[in-house]
């Protein structure tokens, strides 16, 4: 908003950031300089609903804020709003007068609500005054005040404060009707069943039993209104008075329902004794048993059983007494509704059960309960996974060695996943320990239809470790025999592509195949060194352990150009038919070519320290045109293409046929000076 304009001491004008300055002042004088400022704005919004800002005002007035006495809610009951201002003033210098912009202020009567076309918004200042604005359609204010306090009716008041004698009074004065509502549908007998004014209450029955079964606007009579806010003394009162104890809310909450909620055993007797009926069910399907079972009272669960309770009727979601009791965590109920005969492997709608359910949540002395009276643990959910998929996947690691002993391996092998899966994607690395230490196979697979929900089609436990990053699961994963080489993508591409060298290093020792290709995407080379290139130390290491090294050198093209690099999805689904639409020559080698691969524009920067530590791993090779273009590219590289070139160095050529007749992992083995060792193992450089 623009700042106002006035004269006197408190300066030209007051920003809006000159609130913290006058936060102490009254209400009536940031409505003020709300009115004020709304007037200096000469341009309105047409779509603007809101009040405006309200912001510092003068220093010059100062006036106590007024408060509101306590009311009841009537959001759930429909409860009068019952309140009174309290206001006090004092003498204050006289204001200097505000120069408005705008032609048209605000009046000060509010306008005509028959004839008003506008918008009425309402908003409550910091002090928790209501206040309402009137603004026409093009969003110019009108007016704004404090919102207006409705009166309370006398008899309301009379209830809600106890006076009996006044109360009396009133009720017998003439044309006094105890059917009017003071709100919609909030009659007299609900305002003293409110306010447990149980006296009161005995005085308008008697002036008008007519009244006892009425409801509010939210469908709520009397004795559900008692009952909702714990009015022991008015219930038995409505009760005597032949109040209905069944009739319910428009949630269809009957007062029996209620007296569970509440949790009130006193009620629930009254309500019984009166006859109210047991096995109403509610707008969600609850009927007040499972109610009362959510709140773990076995007393009230006793009476209600008794009165004819059903433990069999289920909700709208199919869900009973039973699984509500051990999805809470109720011991006490699942027990009680268990003696009663309880069905123990009833089925919700979506096919979990009651073991299923406690399993997901965590509550151990349910699981053991259960299974202690025969609960199936080879009942799926609705996603085919077992109690024991679900608390591997929670992390529960106590519930998880209770019902491995209970769980069915041919079952668990159908459901196509494994727990050590689910264990592993969520990095529960207990459960995992337990499940291997119980004997589960670390190279299950993922069935083919659970497999296809991954992008990448991954099918190992090991696979969901390395991808996580968990070093400590992969390792034991490792050491209990998981094999490295199962997945379509290996986790040696994954750990490579992650640049997590411990892990490639335990994958490597494992016998991960550092020379595989992936299906989907052929090369000619491994495929490993796509992810470890920018790694050199890590390429190194793959190197060293085995990697292939000559096809790196291979081309079809040699010294001959090479065709372009097709660097977008169009061109390269254009390279694959020549104008006699045959197959060209890369579609002929199979793959992409690791010339190709280095050209890539984020990692050609790297090309010449690639290729001189592939050098160290090969004999005489020829660089194709591609290799020699890159290392021409850079003065510093020179000395690569001397290195390539031959006659390659004895030395060089020994130390490869001795890798070749003796292997990598047989150098340790051998009879020889550790120097020497260190030299056939490409480590003398970082010896040194």
């Amino acid at each position: 908003m623009a700042a106002i304009s006035r004269s006197g001491p408190a300066g030209p004008s007051l920003a809006f950031d000159d609130y913290s300055l006058y936060s102490n002042l009254s209400d009536d004088e940031l409505l003020q300089l709300a009115i004020e400022r709304s007037l200096t704005d000469t341009h309105c919004d047409a779509t603007a609903t809101r009040p405006p800002h309200l912001t510092a005002p003068d220093r010059s007035s100062l006036n106590p804020a007024a408060t509101n006495t306590h009311q009841p809610s009537h959001s759930s009951h429909n409860a009068p709003a019952q309140s009174a201002a309290h206001c006090s003033s004092h003498n204050a210098p006289a204001q200097n007068a505000a120069h408005y912009s705008s032609p048209n202020p605000p009046s000060e009567e509010p306008p005509d609500l028959k004839t008003f076309d506008g918008s009425i918004s309402r908003f409550m200042t910091g002090s928790g005054k209501r206040m309402v604005a009137y603004r026409r359609a093009d969003g110019c204010l009108v007016h704004i005040a404090p919102e207006p306090e409705e009166e309370e009716e006398l008899l309301f008041k009379a209830i809600r404060t106890g006076e009996v004698s006044r109360v009396k009074a009133l009720v017998m004065r003439p044309g006094t009707n105890l059917m009017l509502p003071s709100k919609p549908g909030w009659l007299a007998i609900h305002q003293a069943a409110w306010f447990g004014q149980d006296t009161c209450l005995r005085v308008l029955l008697s002036a008008q039993p007519g009244i006892i079964n009425k409801r509010t606007e939210c469908g709520e009579s009397a004795l559900l209104v008692a009952i909702s806010k714990g009015q022991l003394r008015c219930l038995q009162v409505l009760l005597e008075n032949g109040a209905d104890p069944d009739i319910p809310n428009n949630d269809k909450e009957t007062p029996l329902y209620k007296a569970c909620e509440r949790n009130s055993p006193a009620m629930v007797a009254m309500l019984l004794n009166h006859g109210a009926v047991v096995n109403t069910h509610c707008i969600m399907g609850w009927t007040a048993l499972q109610e009362a079972v959510s709140r773990n009272n076995v007393e009230i669960c006793e009476m209600l059983m008794k009165a004819g309770a059903k433990h069999s009727l289920t909700n709208i979601y199919g869900i009973s007494p039973l699984f509500t009791a051990a999805q809470g965590g109720q011991v006490a109920t699942l027990r009680f509704l268990l003696k009663h005969g309880a069905d123990v492997n009833s089925q919700a709608a979506d096919g979990a059960t009651a073991l299923y359910e406690a399993a997901k949540n965590g509550h151990e002395e349910i699981v053991e309960l259960l299974l202690s009276q025969n609960a199936d643990a080879n009942k799926p959910g609705k996603t085919g996974l077992l109690p024991l998929h679900i608390a591997a996947q929670r992390g529960s690691d106590t519930i998880v060695s209770i019902l491995i002993q209970n769980t069915s391996k041919a079952r668990l092998r159908r459901t196509g996943i494994s727990p050590l899966h689910l264990a592993a994607e969520r990095n529960r690395d207990d459960v995992l320990e337990t499940l291997i230490t119980a004997g589960f196979d670390v190279n299950a697979q993922l069935s083919e239809e659970r497999s296809n929900l991954y992008e990448d089609r991954r099918s190992t436990a090991l696979y969901f470790s390395v991808i996580n990053n968990n070093i400590d699961a992969v390792h034991m994963l490792l050491e209990a025999g998981a094999n490295p080489n199962l997945d379509v993508f290996k986790p040696l591409m994954v750990a490579a592509r992650m640049g997590c060298i411990e892990t490639v290093t335990m994958l490597v020792e494992h016998g991960a195949d550092i020379n595989a290709c992936i299906p989907t995407h052929p090369t000619t080379f491994p495929a490993v060194y796509m992810f470890s290139m920018k790694y050199l130390p890590m390429f190194k290491y793959l190197l060293d352990h085995g990697g292939h090294a000559l096809s790196c050198f291979n081309c079809v093209y040699g010294n001959a150009p090479h065709p372009p690099i097709k660097t977008s999805r169009s061109q390269r689904g254009e390279s694959r038919y020549n104008d006699d639409n045959d197959l060209q020559e890369p579609q002929q080698r199979g793959g992409v070519q690791f010339c190709e691969m280095i050209s890539a524009p984020s990692i050609c920067r790297w090309a010449g320290p690639i290729i001189d530590v592939l050098l160290d791993y090969v004999g005489h090779v020829t660089l194709c045109s591609r290799m020699m273009e890159h290392l021409d590219s850079y003065p510093d590289w020179s000395v690569i293409k001397d290195k390539a070139a031959p006659p390659r160095p004895l030395q060089q050529l020994c130390r490869l046929r001795i890798l070749q007749l003796v292997g990598n992992q047989r150098l340790k083995k051998l009879p020889l000076p550790g120097g020497l060792i260190r030299f056939l193992k490409h480590q003398e450089a970082s010896e040194e």
